[in-house]
């Protein structure tokens, strides 16, 4: 890459065209089917435990409040149940999702002590199966858990910490596991 005065969008394609002569770069390959609509039901997951705690906590409030309104404490537990039941349909579908494609993996990933079905099965969807890594630094790159030294001349020296870039999930998980 050059350093350049100009940017516009005919220099930045220029810059990339050449990137692309001077390097190989492989094509992107998309996801399969079973492989999006695992990632589209976590995403939901997560969205649904963050509203289902937002209402957790609204009832515990009303309730700390005083004597809640039982219409009010009625639509909040109703919420809730429903929020666990489509959680629960959801988990299900992943479960059955993920052991259609990777039963090998998730059989391989359970025999780890510490490692349950939950985690076996986030770590096989957020990775594809570990099919996108050649090896382990790889894949700890991916997950942002590699040191990162910050160093600067010989008087400024900070402190080694996790890198932090990659798939916040993933790393989340695997710390957890770590615990």
């Amino acid at each position: 890459m050059k350093l350049s005065k100009v940017k516009t969008d005919k220099s930045d394609a220029k810059s990339i065209c050449e990137y692309a002569r001077n390097n190989e770069v492989p094509l992107y390959t998309a996801k399969d089917k079973s492989q999006a609509e695992c990632l589209q039901l976590l995403r939901l997951m997560d969205t649904y435990v963050k509203h289902r705690t937002a209402m957790k906590n609204k009832l515990e409030g009303e309730k700390v409040l005083g004597i809640p309104s039982k219409a009010v404490y009625r639509s909040l537990s109703r919420t809730v149940r429903h929020l666990n039941k489509e959680l629960a349909l959801l988990e299900a579908r992943l479960i059955a999702l993920v052991k259609e494609e990777q039963q090998e993996q998730l059989r391989l990933l359970k025999t780890i002590p510490g490692i349950g079905e939950k985690a076996a099965i986030l770590s096989v969807v957020f990775t594809d199966g570990f099919s996108k890594f050649e090896n382990s630094k790889q894949l700890c790159c991916y997950a942002g858990i590699t040191p990162t030294i910050r160093q600067s001349g010989s008087s400024v020296r900070g402190r080694s910490r996790i890198s932090k870039i990659g798939n916040k999930k993933l790393r989340n998980q695997f710390y957890g596991l770590s615990i």
